[in-house]
């Protein structure tokens, strides 16, 4: 008995070494253009293709700053990261607030048309942006937005894709909880603000990561309404290594590089409350 019980135990080990191993070496083959990025931008221009069918690759034999160096030197990195992070934060705080506040209307209050605007914000969700980007940008033309902040933010402030996970989290919400607010003589917003919201944190990361990591990446949008470098965001600033003749390799991945530092933060600290947003607001596939 002991004897198969210690070979059901190897036999488990072995599956679970072999589990761990395989998912390794899997998630090694995905983050490999990542870490050859990163490798690159220490290299010396001549370095930076050499090697490429061998592991050396990943490695700055001959390591230097210079391309970062460059970076600094050719862009304005505060005006670029101020002009980037005031525009994610209007837009998150616009989308957080409003985008949560239509989801709980239309999951948890009884008004005319209810169905009909669940079913147009589900509807929208289906509609590429770039459909819309020229009208917007119209638009923006006639109100004499182009080229300003509230050109760049106010149209992204909410978005359908939001409006709908706060509604599919919201409906979860126990009435029996609202009920109970409103016996002890709160109003709806008194209720959303006092009740919802600080038992809805895991929706609200949620939407804040996928809001951040859409606006930090976005280019069209900034590349047709600003016009001036001082409202360069930080993929506009990365396109002027790639505009400009001779094409420098490792200034490129060096600028890539320093763009990708704030989303492998906000992946660190953050990825459990959007795996846990995703599992709680019903999106499964």
């Amino acid at each position: 008995m002991n004897a198969k019980s210690s070979s059901i135990k190897r036999s488990e080990m072995s599956k679970k070494l072999f589990f761990y191993i395989g998912n390794i070496v899997i998630g090694l083959i995905f983050i490999s253009p990542l870490l050859w990025m990163i490798a690159s931008s220490f290299k010396p221009e001549n370095d930076i293709f050499s090697n490429m069918t061998s592991l050396s690759t990943f490695i700055p034999f001959n390591f230097t700053l210079d391309n970062y160096l460059e970076v600094f030197s050719r862009l304005n990195i505060p005006q670029i990261l101020f002009n980037t992070f005031a525009y994610i934060a209007i837009v998150l705080i616009g989308d957080l607030l409003f985008g949560s506040l239509c989801g709980y209307a239309l999951a948890k209050m009884k008004f005319p048309c209810r169905g009909v605007l669940l079913t147009l914000v589900i509807a929208l969700m289906s509609m590429p942006v770039e459909a819309i980007l020229l009208p917007l940008y119209i638009e923006m033309s006639q109100l004499g937005w182009v080229n300003t902040l509230q050109g760049l933010t106010i149209p992204f402030m909410m978005n359908c894709f939001s409006i709908y996970m706060f509604y599919s989290y919201f409906l979860d919400i126990p009435g029996e909880l609202l009920e109970a607010a409103y016996i002890d003589g709160c109003g709806p917003i008194r209720t959303f603000f006092k009740i919802v919201m600080p038992i809805s944190k895991t929706v609200y990361a949620t939407v804040f990561i996928l809001d951040f990591v859409a606006r930090w990446n976005d280019f069209m949008w900034p590349f047709l309404i600003t016009t001036g470098e001082d409202k360069r965001t930080v993929q506009l600033a990365v396109q002027v290594f790639f505009g400009t003749q001779p094409i420098h390799y490792g200034s490129i991945m060096a600028a890539l590089t320093l763009a990708s530092i704030p989303m492998l933060i906000l992946y660190i600290f953050m990825q459990k409350y959007y795996v846990q947003g995703i599992a709680s607001t019903g999106i499964k596939g």
